[in-house]
């Protein structure tokens, strides 16, 4: 199954678009993955290679990418990428960012006005970016008509109340300020814990570990399943051994036993997965092998 930058699939009865923001060599691979040690890069390189990985620079191939669902009638968001102006001096890639994610949401037949709902699987910079825009001099929602779901755990953990995850990063600040708290001013935001179903093909749950309030999204229409991680997954590897985490997780256990757990029901009911940062086909199928996972022969490459 390869979806391409603004090509469709139908999954029972919701239809699932790919909008591509960037794509391209991301990072060094153990900077991605610390506990893939090079071997296993390596001994995968023939499936692992151009899409997740670029052997000469030993660089992880990423995508920043949101998923469009149109589900019982309504627009869905899932994740909104990096947003363009913003001030992230801890991220050099994503400082004063300018690209083209309107006109590729538009391209793939909508309009800011159209979108029912925003969902952000956590509060990282490339997942809230383009909650807002700057109009005039001031960040406002993109999405006017949208409610934004967003994890309560996270909205604590990033927000004010805990100066801005204790302050660590400037970046946190600075994101929750132009990306978060616009959309609660203007009262189109969702608080959620645990679980929050969106209606009868959707439901959101927590998936902790990632960040506090990291979240999954199924999806159930008909005979179809698929599972949007978000930042469980950054790279196939990680499915071949669930223990391995990014370096951006913050509870590294949690994180371990949540992406363990979401890669066995996918396992157990043949569920797409979705990562919210995988190039190439931009999905994969799972299976067990032994005490870890393997990719399905038909998502491989």
């Amino acid at each position: 199954m390869n979806l391409e930058s603004e090509q469709s699939i139908t999954l029972g009865d919701v239809e699932v678009t790919r909008v591509v923001e960037w794509q391209g060599p991301f990072v060094p691979a153990r900077g991605l993955v610390p506990e893939a040690g090079a071997e296993v890069w390596k001994d995968n390189e023939d499936w692992l290679a151009p899409d997740h990985w670029e052997p000469e620079s030993d660089t992880a191939v990423l995508a920043l990418q949101t998923w469009v669902l149109r589900s019982g009638g309504r627009t869905v968001l899932v994740d909104t990428g990096v947003g363009n102006g913003r001030e992230r001096p801890d991220s050099p890639r994503f400082h004063h960012w300018q690209g083209d994610f309107l006109g590729a949401l538009a391209r793939a037949g909508v309009r800011p006005e159209d979108v029912d709902v925003v969902v952000n699987t956590h509060i990282h910079s490339d997942h809230v970016g383009w909650n807002t825009r700057d109009v005039d001099g001031e960040w406002v929602p993109t999405f006017p008509n949208a409610r934004y779901l967003l994890p309560a755990a996270d909205d604590f953990h990033y927000g004010p109340d805990n100066s801005y995850a204790n302050g660590v990063r400037r970046d946190d600040r600075l994101l929750y300020e132009d990306s978060v708290a616009p959309v609660h001013r203007a009262g189109q935001s969702v608080l959620w814990d645990g679980s929050y179903r969106i209606d009868e093909h959707l439901t959101l749950e927590s998936a902790p570990g990632h960040t506090p309030g990291s979240s999954v999204l199924r999806l159930a229409s008909g005979t179809d399943r698929a599972v949007f991680v978000g930042d469980l997954l950054h790279s196939p590897v990680q499915i071949l051994d669930p223990s391995c985490n990014s370096g951006f997780c913050l509870d590294a256990e949690q994180a371990a036993a949540s992406r363990r757990r979401i890669l066995e029901r996918a396992a157990t009911e043949r569920e797409l997965v979705v990562p919210a940062h995988f190039a190439g086909s931009g999905v994969v199928e799972v299976r067990r092998e032994g005490s870890g996972f393997a990719l399905a022969p038909s998502t491989i490459g």
